[in-house]
C-alpha cells in the first residue's frame, strides 16, 4: 500500500513538473523530455484524416477541411496544448496558395493569385524574378494564416507525358535546382516555409504510389537528386516532402539512405521531412528512415507508433529525433509566433507580378517578317476553343482557386487589338452550348478540375472567309493535364 501511494505521488509530481514546461526556442530538449509517449506519437502524425485508416482514396491524395483553422488547407500538425505546442498549417502549391475561396456563413472571399506554373518560371532563367514571385506567394501564405506551402515541385521532366510536368521546372537538373532555390528564398523571406517535393524520382503519375523506379547511382546523383541538392544547399527550405514511389525497391519514405545519409548527412539539411499524402504504410520504418511527419495523418498511425515503441520495434530515441525536429520547425512558424494575419493579401499587386513573370516566361521561337508585335491597326481572327475558355494551370493540388481568369480573346481586346467579332461570337455560343452539356454531367470532384471543352470543327468556307476579313490569325491549341494521371501518347 505504501509503495502504491509513493508511486502515485511520484507520477503526480512528474505531471505537475511537465505541465510547467511550455515550448520556447531555447527549451526544446526540456519539452521533449516532458512529453509522454502518446504526445510524441500525436506530434509526428498529421490531423487531416484522424479517425480513418489513411489519407488516400482511389489512389489520390486527399485535401483536409480544417474548417476551424484554414478551410481547404492540405494538412496540419497536431497541437499539444499543455506544453504550448501549437498546430501548423500546410497549404498546397506550387503556383500559388490553394485554400477554399468561400466559407460557410462568411461573405468575404479568400481567392489567391494564380502565378505562372513551374515550367513557365523556369523558362525565364531569371532567379531574381523567381524570388520576386516567391515573395508574393509567401505573402499570401502568411496573410491567409498558413505556415508552409507544399512547394516547389521539382521533379525531372523525364517524359513529356507526365501529368504534373506543369508543376515541375525542367529536364535539366541545374536549371531545376537554381530556379527552385530562388523560389524557396523568395517564399521564406516572408517568414513562412516551403516543402521541396517530391523527393525523389517521382516523374510519373501512373501507379505513382507503388511504382518502383530502377535507377543507376550515377543517374540518381547527376540527374534526379542534383536539383534537390542545389535547392537544399542554396535555398535552405524548412521542409522536404518524401515521394510516393519506390526507388530501387525501397519506398522513398522508408529509405534511410535517401532521407538521412544523403539529405541530412551529406547535404546538411536540418529541417523536417514529411511524407507525401499517403495512406498508412510502415510508420515505424518511416520514422527510422528520417521521416519526421506522417501526412495527412490517421489515428491508426498514432496507435502504431505507440505500440511499436512499447514492443521495442521502434526506439524512443528514433522517435525523439523526429519530435525534436518538428519542435524546431514549429517555433519558426507564424502561428507559433502569434502573427495576426489579415486574410487580405494585396491580390492586385500580386497580379502585376504574375503578368511580368508570365511575360518573361514566354518563349518566341521565330518571328518571321516582324509579325510580332501585332500592329494596332490589324484585324485579328482568334481560332481555338481554349482562346475563349482559357486553361489557367493544371488540375489537382497544383491548381489555384483564382478570383478570375482573363482569356486570350479578352486579353487581346483589352490590349486594343481588333478581334474579329463574327468569329468570336461563334466560339462564345459554342462555348456556352458545350458548357451546358458539361454542367449536366455529375462533377468529378476538385481533383480533376473543370472539363476541357472539345475543339470546334470549322468548315473550309469559314476559314477562307476569315482570311479575307482579317490580317492576322491566332490559333490556340489547348491541352490539360494534372495530378493523378499521365497524358496519353495519342
Amino acid at each position: 500500500m505504501r509503495q502504491t501511494i509513493l508511486s502515485a505521488i511520484l507520477v503526480s509530481s512528474a505531471l505537475v513538473a511537465n505541465a510547467q514546461v511550455s515550448l520556447k526556442p531555447d527549451n526544446i530538449d526540456d519539452v521533449v523530455r516532458a512529453m509522454t509517449l502518446e504526445e510524441k506519437a500525436t506530434l509526428v502524425v498529421g490531423t487531416s484524416r484522424q479517425g480513418s485508416t489513411g489519407g488516400m482514396q482511389g489512389g489520390n491524395g486527399m485535401v483536409g477541411a480544417h474548417a476551424d483553422l484554414v478551410p481547404g488547407a492540405a494538412g496540419t500538425t497536431q497541437p499539444v496544448a499543455r506544453l504550448g505546442i501549437t498546430p501548423s498549417i500546410l497549404t498546397d502549391g506550387p503556383a500559388g496558395v490553394r485554400i477554399s475561396p468561400t466559407r460557410q456563413n462568411d461573405t468575404q472571399t479568400y481567392y489567391c493569385t494564380g502565378f505562372p506554373v513551374g515550367t513557365a518560371l523556369a523558362c525565364t532563367w531569371n532567379q531574381e524574378l523567381v524570388e520576386q514571385v516567391g515573395r508574393a506567394i509567401g505573402n499570401e501564405v502568411l496573410e491567409y494564416g498558413c505556415d508552409v506551402i507544399l512547394a516547389p515541385g521539382m521533379n525531372i521532366h523525364r517524359s513529356p507525358l507526365c501529368g504534373r510536368n506543369f508543376e515541375y521546372y525542367s529536364e535539366d537538373p541545374f536549371v531545376t535546382g537554381k530556379i527552385a532555390a530562388a523560389y524557396v528564398r523568395g517564399v521564406q523571406s516572408q517568414g513562412v516555409g516551403t516543402s521541396v517535393k517530391h523527393f525523389a524520382v517521382n516523374s510519373q503519375e501512373t501507379n505513382r504510389t507503388e511504382v518502383n523506379e530502377v535507377v543507376s547511382q550515377r543517374a540518381l546523383r547527376e540527374i534526379y537528386l542534383k536539383g534537390f541538392e542545389i535547392a537544399v544547399r542554396e535555398g535552405r527550405p524548412w521542409t522536404v516532402m518524401s515521394s510516393y514511389n519506390r526507388v530501387n525497391g525501397v519506398y522513398t519514405q522508408q529509405s534511410r539512405d535517401l532521407l538521412t545519409t544523403i539529405l541530412r548527412d551529406e547535404w546538411g539539411f536540418d529541417g523536417v521531412v514529411m511524407t507525401d499524402w499517403t495512406g498508412q504504410r510502415n510508420t515505424a520504418e518511416q520514422i527510422k528512415a528520417g521521416n519526421d511527419l506522417m501526412e495527412p495523418g490517421a489515428q491508426a498511425q498514432t496507435q502504431e507508433v505507440i505500440a511499436k515503441v512499447k514492443s521495442g520495434e521502434l526506439s524512443m530515441s528514433d522517435l525523439d529525433i523526429c519530435v525534436k525536429r518538428i519542435l524546431q520547425y514549429l517555433v519558426k512558424t507564424p502561428r507559433y509566433r502569434g502573427y495576426k494575419y489579415s486574410n487580405r493579401p494585396d491580390l492586385k499587386a500580386h497580379a502585376e507580378v504574375t503578368r511580368q513573370s508570365a511575360t518573361e516566361g514566354m518563349v518566341l521561337l521565330k518571328n518571321s517578317s516582324a509579325t510580332l508585335p501585332i500592329k494596332s491597326t490589324a484585324k485579328v481572327s482568334v481560332f481555338g476553343v481554349t482562346a475563349y475558355d482559357f486553361i489557367a494551370g493544371g488540375t489537382g493540388s497544383g491548381d489555384v482557386n483564382k478570383a478570375y481568369t482573363i482569356d486570350l480573346m479578352t486579353g487581346l481586346s483589352n490590349a486594343g487589338v481588333a478581334v474579329n467579332k463574327k468569329l468570336a461570337d461563334v466560339y462564345l455560343k459554342y462555348k456556352e452550348y458545350q458548357q451546358s452539356l458539361t454542367d449536366a454531367i455529375p462533377r468529378r470532384g476538385w481533383f480533376w478540375g473543370k472539363a476541357l471543352l472539345p475543339e470546334m470543327a470549322l468548315s473550309r468556307q469559314i476559314i477562307d472567309g476569315q482570311a479575307q476579313e482579317s490580317d492576322v490569325a491566332i490559333i490556340t491549341i489547348g491541352r490539360q493535364a494534372g495530378e493523378g494521371s499521365d497524358r496519353k501518347e495519342a
